[in-house]
């Protein structure tokens, strides 16, 4: 597949905010501080730190994937499962709302969600449709 396909658009945004939702993370402690002072807290420990770490370093092989439109899938695969997690750990007692009628809410991470299908199927889920070649597994 060529990397400026129909979803360019859609891998170069969602990279971009997997960069920088993990990037700046690992300069000013914010990975530590999820894991020591989150991760930690709610039956981690003693792996909650490596397991930031880990979510955040998926997240950057995830964008890379992303951004050359190869070897996509698993890594696409795992970013789901870690915004479903999040979604059911953190943002859903919050409500839906990220700002405006709530905060911190499910909406963002629900948008990223369906994106990362699309981008997975782009088209549709018709029998046979996964338009996932050989190099974007």
């Amino acid at each position: 597949m060529h990397p400026f396909n129909s979803n360019f658009l859609l891998r170069v945004a969602v990279a971009v905010i997997l960069f920088m939702h993990s990037i700046p993370g690992m300069f000013n402690n914010g990975i530590h501080d999820f894991g020591a002072l989150y991760l930690n807290q709610v039956g981690f420990s003693p792996v909650g730190i490596p397991l930031a770490w880990a979510i955040k370093l998926s997240h950057i092989v995830c964008a890379v994937c992303l951004l050359f439109d190869r070897f996509i899938k698993w890594p696409a695969i795992i970013t789901i499962v870690i915004f479903v997690v999040g979604i059911f750990m953190v943002r859903l007692k919050e409500g839906w709302y990220v700002v405006g009628g709530g905060r911190n809410g499910v909406e963002f991470n629900f948008l990223l969600i369906v994106v990362l299908i699309t981008i997975l199927f782009p088209n549709g889920f018709k029998k046979n449709a996964i338009a996932i070649d050989e190099n974007r597994k």
